[in-house]
């Protein structure tokens, strides 16, 4: 079937229209910029909103411990699915309104969980918050189209880095809530935040006049969501299930075929939904692959910290602390994600994001090595928390520079869900060889088996490997040579050719 281009639909805005008003009386970056970012934190919140919960869900929903995780499998997996398609009609139908629609599905779901007391509904609201896994890549795209050149670095990557932030403070937020109030206040809580992020949207972010054409790509959005939910159940439910058994190799070979088949449908079909044409160009294929890795990088650590820091102290290598406490210790890494977002975007506009991404890959992997060494007081692990936050703060920050200097204004929302899907899939990967590590490589401790020393060397060791090979990866990205696009070159509206569609 012949394939049609894709145009930008930005037309000229009449006197009436809201987007005259815009074009009229432009928003000012500062307050577009501060909530958009707050959007993305309350969104990554709900990664470690549970975590604290984890050993009590089989009793406060009156099940098995096997059948409570998937409160939190149903989040991982919702927001697998949501973030390509969600970025897709995001490009197609407004950004603004598709993020909105993001956000109450995060209060929707919230309230049900809140309303919980067994499995079934904690599991369909768990879901609906994983669907508001959009609002990240939504967001950085509406910075794309709304803000003045100067602005546009250090807003991108103060938005990606709030993926991370949002993990690292939700935990100690999570965890002083849980052991003070009755564990549905989480879930209020998080309702209300979905709540005030929504009323700031609405006043303060604009809709922008960018628009793709054509028409919603149904079976790619279901060929795509079947493959991934394949793949993502047998990655993190194999430990569970045993990695050789029928059920996890029937996953990942049904994976492997419908991929295909997708893969297939999105090359033949008019208007797809993820151009493939478009991904395997060299710098947004790398920085994908790149994306992987380094959200493997970023998981193990939130996997590995919280157990050292409460292992027993009798243990000889344990440092026996609460789960309030380890919270409060991994808690000054999202700040540093934060902070660092700034000198990323210097980074990016003066050498360019490869170097950000290179830095910020070497950066992880120096934490991780401190951390094979240095576990003998809390101080320690604050110090590797925080180095290895910079880094990812680096990484995060330099990929929707990368994947958005490569691909047409018009598919922006596409292309950031699919590197934020690419992270996800980074952070299941984790949970799974991470957990497979700790929980075979143990000692015994009174009558129960508890991870080794050596099993926490070991995963630090995985972590940093996993940096030094998205370091890899990043220094084959093409360099910032004098006919690269970037990502501040292109405004809003302006339609561009783009090569091989």
């Amino acid at each position: 079937m012949p394939r049609q281009r894709t145009t930008v639909t930005s037309l000229p805005p009449t006197p009436d229209t809201p987007e005259a008003a815009t074009a009229a009386h432009p928003p000012r970056s500062g307050p577009v910029v501060a909530v958009l970012a707050f959007g993305g934190i309350v969104v990554s919140l709900m990664q470690t909103l549970v975590v604290p919960l984890v050993p009590d869900l089989p009793e406060l929903l009156h099940t098995s411990a096997s059948d409570a995780s998937w409160a939190i499998t149903a989040t991982l997996l919702a927001g697998a699915v949501a973030t390509p398609v969600l970025g897709r009609l995001g490009d197609m139908y407004g950004k603004r309104r598709t993020l909105l629609l993001s956000l109450a599905m995060l209060v929707v779901g919230s309230v049900v969980c809140a309303l919980s007391d067994t499995l079934a509904p904690m599991i369909v609201g768990r879901a609906l918050q994983g669907f508001s896994a959009g609002v990240i890549p939504l967001g950085i795209s509406i910075m794309r189209d709304e803000l003045p050149a100067e602005r546009l670095g250090s807003a991108m990557a103060l938005m990606s880095s709030s993926l991370g932030v949002g993990g690292a403070l939700g935990l100690p937020g999570a965890a002083a809530l849980a052991e003070h109030a009755d564990w549905h206040v989480l879930f209020w809580v998080s309702a209300s935040l979905g709540a005030v992020v929504i009323a700031l949207v609405l006043a303060v972010v604009p809709e922008s006049p960018v628009r793709g054409g054509g028409r919603f790509d149904l079976v790619g959005a279901l060929g795509l969501s079947a493959g991934l939910l394949c793949l993502l159940l047998a990655i993190s439910k194999g430990a569970d299930w045993g990695w050789a058994s029928g059920v996890t190799t029937g996953l990942f070979a049904a994976a492997v075929v419908v991929l295909l088949l997708w893969s297939r449908w999105e090359l033949r079909v008019s208007g797809p939904l993820v151009d493939l044409r478009t991904t395997v160009r060299r710098q947004v294929l790398l920085t994908n692959l790149a994306s992987i890795v380094i959200g493997f990088a970023m998981f193990g650590m939130s996997l590995v910290l919280p157990q050292l820091l409460q292992m027993p102290e009798a243990t000889g290598y344990g440092l026996g602390q609460s789960m309030m406490t380890a919270g409060l210790c991994l808690g000054p890494s999202g700040l540093v994600m934060m902070a660092i977002s700034p000198l990323s975007a210097r980074i990016t506009a003066t050498r360019g994001p490869k170097t950000s991404l290179m830095l910020g890959a070497a950066v992880i992997a120096v934490g991780y090595g401190m951390g094979i060494f240095l576990m003998d007081a809390v101080w320690q692990i604050v110090v590797i928390s925080c180095v290895i936050g910079a880094g990812i703060g680096l990484a995060y920050s330099a990929m929707p520079a990368l994947i958005m200097s490569a691909v047409p204004v018009s598919e922006t929302g596409a292309a950031n869900g699919l590197n934020t899907l690419m992270r996800s899939i980074g952070t299941s990967t984790a949970s799974a060889v991470v957990g497979v590590v700790l929980a075979h490589m143990t000692t015994k401790f009174g009558p129960v088996e508890l991870p080794s020393l050596d099993g926490f060397r070991t995963a630090f060791a995985i972590g940093g490997g996993a940096a030094l090979v998205a370091l890899a990866v990043a220094s084959l990205l093409p360099g910032r040579g004098p006919d690269q696009r970037t990502t501040t070159s292109e405004r809003p509206g302006t339609p561009e050719p783009v090569a091989g569609r």
